[in-house]
């Protein structure tokens, strides 16, 4: 079965939409298939750790950022429904602050796979949502930071009608310029040497 990937305006970002097989038994799908990814991305994805995240409707996770060389990510809505954003947080990209929003649900099926240095936060539509993280290194908090998902300058369009829960190292995060002047993100071109954009 083929999926679409396809590139984010965000460089190291790919979206992938698998094609499922649906019959009146259920449905039938490859959330992740690494040949097919390393021919469409040329990143061969070796996956060293899967998580799994729960979290109930109104929950705002992020933005967590790895490290230029912390594990890429690979996420996948298994159950319910969120609102996923990737973050551009590399210092001297030329998308530096930007973001890019998808809907990640069971009915989609969509992956976002980001690379390592990029800002990740997700939001919970549904009463419950799952998603599973795969990762190409287990992950370690020494390789991840974070920044304030509700920094106006940022200005990510989250859903109306919503209030966030968040966890109080997530809203006690720097804003993103803070996090700039405080020299804790990703650097772009360390990244540049690393990764392919």
């Amino acid at each position: 079965m083929e999926s679409r990937i396809e590139p984010l305006p965000i460089s190291g970002a790919w979206k992938v939409t698998p094609t499922a097989f649906v019959d009146d038994r259920g449905c039938l799908h490859e959330p992740f298939h690494g040949g097919q990814f390393a021919a469409a991305t040329g990143i061969d994805l070796a996956v060293q750790q899967a998580t799994c995240s729960v979290s109930h409707h109104g929950v705002l996770r992020g933005i967590r950022v790895t490290t230029e060389a912390g594990p890429a990510k690979y996420v996948t809505c298994t159950a319910g429904a969120v609102l996923d954003v990737v973050v551009d947080v590399r210092v001297g990209s030329a998308t530096f602050g930007r973001w890019h929003a998808e809907r990640l649900d069971y009915e989609n099926r969509t992956a976002l796979y980001l690379a390592p240095g990029l800002g990740h936060a997700f939001l919970a539509l549904s009463d419950t949502a799952t998603l599973l993280y795969l990762l190409s290194r287990p992950h370690q908090d020494t390789d991840e930071r974070t920044v304030n998902a509700l920094d106006p300058d940022l200005a990510i369009a989250w859903p109306p009608g919503i209030t966030p829960q968040r966890a109080e190292r997530d809203a006690a995060a720097p804003g993103l310029f803070e996090a700039r002047q405080a020299r804790t993100l990703p650097n772009y071109a360390a990244w540049s040497a690393l990764h392919r954009g």
